[in-house]
């Protein structure tokens, strides 16, 4: 059955060149949405671009894919994806804050740099996108969605700083819950386990790195499909979680269950 929740709504989603972000953006455009897609990838993400207009057309609503490219690391480009997204189609109901980067690293071997910038791409990148939505989000009732990780409800070895920021993210949400409760804006997030993503093959551990310990987060049914935590996301996204406000929900295969 066709869905078309999103149809006329126009959702803005962070790190959208692969993986959770790019099954995003395929979600929301086959459900009727204007999407925004934000990555600094431009091959990549034209490609992401071009297989969700597809699947928008195959199911048969007007879903639009239209890319811009930033590195939410800087502040400034936050606020200018933001306001070339409300110049582009006039609005903004969802903004998906997705855009993060797992490096495990022993933490004696973190640099200044190092730490500041992993904090910049997975905490104050959510900050300040939505800074800059808020006043579009409360125009139109739209709602946020930050993408957080498990790490922000548990530990993970060789990753203080993602762990920290993740938990940071888990913190912004509710903060930000509480101070918008008079308003018509949601504001929720997501934890996801381990995906089955680009990302997930290209990671590199310290050279003498515990395994035992690495493999406490591992996710017991295996990694999860992307596509399947996108459907998290959209659902807290739409008028199905109208009710939902302030909520943390982990999606991790029940890593964390037990």
């Amino acid at each position: 059955m066709t869905r078309d929740r999103f149809a006329g709504k126009v959702v803005l989603v962070t790190g959208a060149s692969s993986g959770l972000g790019a099954a995003c953006a395929q979600l929301f455009a086959a459900e009727g949405a204007h999407v925004y897609a934000v990555a600094r990838d431009s091959a990549r993400l034209a490609a992401v671009a071009d297989g969700a207009a597809g699947v928008a057309g195959v199911a048969g609503v007007a879903g639009v894919v239209a890319t811009h490219l930033a590195d939410v690391a800087d502040p400034a480009a936050c606020e200018g994806a933001v306001a070339a997204c409300v110049e582009r189609f006039g609005r903004l109901d969802v903004l998906v804050n997705n855009a993060g980067r797992h490096d495990f690293r022993a933490t004696p071997t973190v640099t200044h740099e190092g730490w500041n910038h992993d904090l910049a791409v997975n905490l104050s990148s959510v900050f300040f996108l939505s800074q800059a939505a808020l006043p579009h989000l409360l125009e139109s009732s739209g709602n946020i969605v930050n993408v957080a990780s498990v790490a922000g409800v548990i530990g993970e070895a060789y990753s203080a700083a993602y762990t920290a920021a993740k938990h940071g993210v888990v913190g912004l949400t509710k903060a930000l819950a509480v101070e918008y409760t008079r308003s018509p804006v949601r504001i929720n997030c997501v934890c996801p386990g381990g995906m089955d993503t680009p990302q997930a093959s290209t990671i590199e551990f310290p050279d003498d790195a515990d395994f035992e310990l690495i493999m406490r987060v591992a996710a017991p049914r295996g990694l999860m499909a992307a596509s399947d935590v996108a459907q998290t996301v959209a659902f807290l996204a739409s008028d199905d979680a109208a009710a939902i406000h302030g909520s943390i929900h982990v999606v991790d295969a029940g890593m964390t269950a037990g």
